[in-house]
């Protein structure tokens, strides 16, 4: 057996499309896709307005915040919500409170979950 690391102080700080208190543990990283990591957002932390470089579906495992894609409205999301962009979609997350989600990474990505607003 092997024990894993996958906290925020693991990980590493992101400033990137003026991203704030954003941390990303990876947890799979292959020479192609899945990218599979741990995202930890703190108090008033955001991730950029930037485009998804493949599709990507975001799980929020804890807290909360907002999610934006496209030239649609913020969208409040919460623990056992998810929001998925297509690649290329410019979007952005942001918290007041903090969050921690799973992002799943991938050119391709069969979602099984059912769609609640679109």
């Amino acid at each position: 057996m092997k024990i894993y690391q996958f906290t925020q102080e693991a990980g590493k700080a992101i400033e990137a499309f003026g991203s704030r208190e954003l941390h990303m543990s990876r947890i799979l990283s292959e020479a192609s896709t899945p990218h599979i990591g741990c995202m930890y957002l703190g108090e008033n932390g955001r991730v950029g307005w930037h485009q998804a470089g493949v599709p990507q579906l975001f799980l929020v495992v804890s807290g909360g915040g907002w999610v934006r894609g496209g030239d649609g409205p913020e969208v409040s999301i919460r623990a056992g919500y998810a929001a998925y962009w297509e690649q290329g979609e410019w979007h952005e997350t942001r918290t007041d409170n903090g969050l921690t989600a799973i992002v799943i990474e991938s050119e391709s990505l069969n979602i099984a979950m059912i769609p609640i607003q679109e």
